[in-house]
């Protein structure tokens, strides 16, 4: 099999011949590793490849001070291209920061209107489907990325309390700003689909440790159906593409929703709030999944054979079939021994050689 194939035989439970590893490392972690594979190497399974959206016309940082005029940034702080400022404070900030919502105070639809977003542009569309043939021209299987899509992007920009309000109370700020998020989100998921990528990695988190973060008509009324246009705009260019979809917590009365949407693979089904084999006898015939190896818990805590144990155990319960990319579930923080990241990847690469 190819990288593509294996990988397109994973995601659609059709049967692989390898496991590929999937993992991100906060600044001191990687360094590391990095230094640890000088003396260690080893062989690391092959994922996907990786295009990003296109990107997109932006107002300047000092152009969205004003907003934070009453409460200045601290200095240091940034400000993104939707204008959310991020004060850090931990080696791993450039993850989590305290995040300055520049819509805060808004109390009027005009405000909103007038609100500098981001204006998405087709410019490198050639040059982005160029490199998407090359991938696969060399057997390469490609993932594009939007990041945030809808939920978390609007409640960044206006502040997750105040969204709720205004979705409780049918406040027309709440309508427009959901639907100018979704609007830039559809933008670009349509340029990765025209550009032919095999699948795109995106989400929000709707879910928090223990609990559902809304209720289910809170999130089907105003969320879903906008999940739902965003994905089939995609399907609509490129009809067999593959949709991940990302969210932390407890989300389990939302999986239903979410398979009706139109996703495929679900990540990260993390272990600390939903359990990977109920999970997976409910939905593993309609449903993919990508994570399942807890960064709350047997990475940074457990022993390496406890992560190669649980790597196998996973991938035992999805099968032989596929539907499962296990992976640890988010950022690994500098509490995660070298070795267990080490067990990670020889229990992905040593699995189906067993």
């Amino acid at each position: 099999m190819t990288n593509r194939e294996n990988y397109l035989g994973i995601a659609r439970r059709q049967g692989y011949e390898y496991m590929p590893v999937h993992f991100s490392m906060c600044p001191s972690l990687q360094k590391r590793f990095n230094e640890y594979l000088e003396d260690h190497p080893m062989f690391i399974p092959e994922g996907p490849s990786h295009v990003g959206s296109l990107p997109m016309i932006c107002a300047k940082p000092e152009d969205f001070l004003p907003y934070f005029a009453e409460k200045p940034l601290k200095p240091g702080a940034s400000i993104d291209n939707w204008g959310v400022a991020h004060e850090y404070g931990s080696e791993s900030a450039y993850h989590m920061t305290h995040m300055r919502n520049p819509m805060e105070a808004f109390d009027s639809l005009e405000q909103m209107q007038a609100y500098p977003f981001p204006v998405f542009t087709a410019v490198g569309a050639e040059e982005q489907k160029a490199r998407v043939e090359a991938f696969h021209a060399a057997g390469k299987a490609v993932q594009g990325g939007l990041g945030c899509s809808i939920w978390e992007q609007a409640w960044y920009l206006r502040g997750m309390e105040n969204l709720f309000c205004d979705m409780m109370s049918e406040d027309p700020m709440a309508e427009f700003l959901l639907d100018r998020v979704t609007d830039i989100a559809v933008s670009q998921m349509e340029s990765l689909a025209r550009a032919g990528v095999d699948s795109v990695y995106f989400g929000d988190d709707i879910g928090m440790q223990h609990t559902l973060m809304m209720s289910e008509d809170l999130y089907c009324t105003w969320l879903k159906p906008r999940l739902k246009r965003l994905i089939d705009a995609a399907r609509a260019i490129k009809p067999d593409i593959i949709i991940i979809y990302h969210s932390c917590g407890y989300i389990k009365e939302f999986i239903p929703h979410l398979i009706d949407a139109g996703i495929d693979i679900l990540n990260p089904v993390q272990p600390e709030s939903m359990e990977f084999r109920e999970i997976h006898r409910e939905y593993g015939e309609r449903l993919s999944f990508h994570g399942t190896i807890g960064t709350q818990s047997v990475m940074p805590f457990g022993t390496p054979a406890e992560v190669r144990q649980k790597v196998f155990e996973n991938l035992d319960i999805a099968g032989k079939k596929g539907g499962l990319f296990v992976a640890p579930t988010h950022l690994l923080e500098p509490d995660v021994p070298i070795e267990n990241i080490a067990a990670y990847i020889q229990a992905c690469a040593e699995y189906t050689n067993r």
